[in-house]
């Protein structure tokens, strides 16, 4: 084994020499407190099982159905595949194809990458396209939101729970299993698989030629290099900090800022019955769950679609704002306000899951009938514009304000 090499924090900027950790442990930063690599108690044939595991429920999540939904002797069963179809049958195409990505192509496109990184590992042989698809699967994980998904798929179930004869199906099951197995393949970050695979000798070792700067895709430690150089192991961009963080991240915030009006006064969902049509927004969602006696998933549902993304835009605001160097402490502060602002940023996608379920689910032409309204894509952009403003914020030039002023 070659051991690790330099490890730069990719939230301060901090160098660290990579040691040898206990099963289960895990390495923080000395100056951030950041989570730099963990240690799992299973071998790559051990993450192989359980990654080749995860695809093969993934198949079963998505191709059977999810519930069966009977009124008044019209039954439905449906799967997520074919509620994304009947999406786009109803000409709501970007939503579609957005709710494609987010449930299906990244998460089945995650758990291939990270099998087939595994497996080249084990093999001890790295291809040449190996950094190629570590770059690809670093850029689409956050975008990955099968747990958010199935939280969608339980308040769509309660929604229909006084007005049909609903049974749950294997793929109800299914996505339910998906969600802990990708949580645990989500621990074989690009990252991850780049440290494997330098403990394991195959690729170069991190510090070797240089300790300058951290590239932000692979954590190789090199030599600074000229504008527009490559890293010398993934051959990705490599660049001291993001260059107009700043310009880039307020931008987005603004864009969302503006999205977010019409995704709360446009109707996400028009419903269709024998006694007229109602249309319904987000926090006429909320009302309904909680008039139905479903007061925890109306709070879930009000804290992640009306919450959630007022929080996220507060918080960047103020990380963009609150930039002058004021401690140790304080700045740590920061950089943990941030880590959250990047967990928390892909479950405000819950209403337009919601939304693309209770469709096909209630597609029982001249009894019920739901169709999503304009407000579903608008609130779908916002989800997307703070998402990628979070990945475009550097929290590591507030560190570097600070390191200069302590100079």
């Amino acid at each position: 084994m070659a051991g690790l090499g330099l490890i730069s924090c990719p939230h301060c900027g901090t160098l660290h020499q990579g040691v040898e950790i206990e099963p289960r442990a895990q390495a923080l930063c000395s100056c951030c407190g950041y989570v730099l690599y963990r240690r799992t108690g299973l071998p790559v044939q051990g993450w192989m099982a359980v990654t080749l595991a995860a695809i093969v429920i993934f198949a079963i999540a998505q191709f059977f159905p999810i519930a069966n939904l009977s009124v008044q002797g019209h039954t439905i069963r449906t799967t997520f595949p074919e509620a994304l179809l009947l999406t786009w049958d109803q000409g709501h195409y970007l939503l579609a194809l957005m709710t494609s990505l987010f449930g299906f192509w990244f998460p089945l496109f995650q758990l291939v990458l990270v099998f087939w990184a595994l497996q080249c590992i084990s093999r001890r042989r790295i291809p040449g396209d190996f950094a190629i698809g570590l770059r690809l699967l670093r850029a689409l994980t956050p975008w990955s939101m099968v747990p958010v998904l199935v939280l969608a798929l339980i308040v769509a179930i309660v929604k229909f729970a006084g007005l049909a004869t609903l049974r749950p199906e294997p793929g109800l099951i299914g996505f339910v299993l998906l969600t802990f197995f990708l949580t645990g393949v989500g621990r074989m970050s690009a990252r991850v698989l780049w440290l494997l695979a330098e403990r394991a000798g195959l690729v170069a070792h991190s510090g070797e030629h240089g300790h300058d700067l951290g590239c932000e895709a692979c954590g190789y430690v090199q030599e600074a290099h000229p504008p527009g150089q490559r890293c010398r192991r993934c051959h990705a961009q490599v660049r001291l900090r993001r260059r107009e963080a700043g310009a880039r991240v307020w931008a987005l915030a603004l864009a969302a800022c503006i999205v977010y009006i019409p995704a709360n006064v446009l109707p996400v969902m028009r419903v269709s019955s024998p006694l007229g049509s109602e249309e319904h927004t987000i926090l006429g969602g909320v009302i309904e769950l909680w008039a139905l006696g479903s007061w925890d998933l109306a709070i879930i549902v009000f804290a992640a679609s009306v919450v959630v993304p007022i929080a996220k835009l507060f918080a960047l605001l103020t990380l963009m704002v609150s930039n002058r160097p004021n401690g140790a402490i304080v700045q740590r502060q920061r950089t943990h306000l941030y880590e959250l602002v990047e967990y928390v940023g892909q479950w405000s996608m819950l209403d337009v899951f919601v939304v693309i379920l209770m469709s096909a689910m209630a597609n029982f032409p001249g009894l019920m009938q739901i169709v999503a309204g304009p407000g579903a894509f608008s609130f779908g952009m916002v989800v997307v514009l703070t998402m990628w403003a979070a990945m475009s914020y550097d929290p590591r030039l507030g560190w570097d304000r600070l390191h200069k002023v302590q100079a």
